[in-house]
């Protein structure tokens, strides 16, 4: 594998950025410019991105750190992606509001899933249970709703044929046996029905759901426990068996997409030396390291949308030396 470093200037800002030319049959990504698009929280993290009603929004946490507190969601919102305002800030008394994700639900409207949990200024968790927010426009959002039981993460929905689906976890519980992570449906997006445990072992936790153009729903999983690796699934309808390999990598804030015609790209942490945020070509089985964004430190947990032939990847770093969110343009 071979690795060109380049420095580039952004306001000053010197970025550093590698990229890897692994051995794929798909030509390279080529990052096309990185922006810093917010820094006015003190730790600004957990990203996601999407293009709704011809504009683009971006949501993420906004805290006092890494864990603990009372988070809050912020939402931007751009027409074309240079410049970004604030169209939302959420909040929930009491609540550390994580990892917020967004999806378009069946009848239009832009819906948020967070983690709420519980630190009661400590930094030690003493209860969670998932949030969801609605919106028809991006600017005035329902208050965060309860949903599924306390202790459990539901950590990403997607809409598919006008049903929502997300795999859920308990991060509460301390006997392993316990630990289980579950796939879940909902017609709104709020009473949400078991469809099957999912059989992954050693704390399944952050899971990104994708529909494939065969038909098949697609699972990238992180885990915590054992080796770490990260676990990639399939499932044909009705979603109750499932096919599971395990990869090379160590994961965190697993995201993917489905390319035009072929192929899948995913987006994760490295746990290399340096850490960083890379985009990676993922197939059924693996994941072969493509391109290393621009950063370092406390990273990852990237939104991925493609438009007009460009991959628009909002992600977090930290290693400039504040958390703070950035834009990244790849053409593919």
């Amino acid at each position: 594998m071979q690795r060109l470093l380049r420095r580039l200037e952004r306001g000053g800002l010197a970025v550093c950025l590698i990229l890897v030319t692994a051995t794929v049959h798909a030509a390279e990504p080529e990052l096309i410019s990185v922006r810093k698009i917010w820094d006015e929280g003190p730790h600004n993290a957990f990203t996601d991105l999407v293009r709704f009603q011809d504009q683009w929004y971006c949501t993420f946490r906004e805290g006092e750190g890494h864990v603990g507190g009372d988070g809050q969601i912020r939402v931007l919102v751009s027409r074309d992606g240079e410049k970004w305002e604030s169209a939302a800030l959420i909040a929930d008394e009491g609540i550390d509001l994580r990892d917020p994700k967004f999806s378009i639900t069946r009848d239009n409207h832009l819906m948020i899933v967070a983690g709420g949990s519980v630190y009661g200024g400590t930094t030690v968790l003493k209860g969670r249970q998932p949030r969801v927010m609605f919106s028809t426009h991006g600017k005035q959002w329902s208050a965060p709703q309860r949903v599924l039981h306390d202790g459990e993460w539901l950590w990403r929905v997607i809409w598919h044929e006008g049903t929502a689906y997300g795999a859920a976890y308990n991060a509460l519980l301390t006997d392993e046996q316990d630990w289980q992570l579950k796939l879940y449906k909902s017609q709104d997006g709020v009473e949400w029905e078991l469809i099957t445990p999912l059989e992954v072992p050693d704390r399944p936790n952050e899971t990104t759901l994708r529909f494939l153009s065969t038909g098949e729903m697609m699972a990238l999983v992180r885990r915590e426990k054992g080796d770490t690796r990260g676990w990639i699934g399939t499932s044909r309808p009705p979603f109750r068996e499932w096919q599971w390999n395990a990869i090379e990598q160590r994961l965190g804030g697993p995201n993917f997409i489905e390319l035009p015609g072929d192929g899948l790209l995913a987006a994760t942490r490295s746990y290399d030396d340096p850490r960083s945020t890379i985009l990676a070509k993922m197939d059924r089985k693996s994941l072969a390291p493509l391109l290393m964004l621009p950063s370092g430190g406390d990273t990852s947990y990237a939104g991925l949308v493609l438009h007009d032939g460009l991959l628009w990847v909002s992600y977090y770093l930290s290693h400039e030396g504040k958390t703070s969110i950035y834009l990244a343009k790849v053409r593919l």
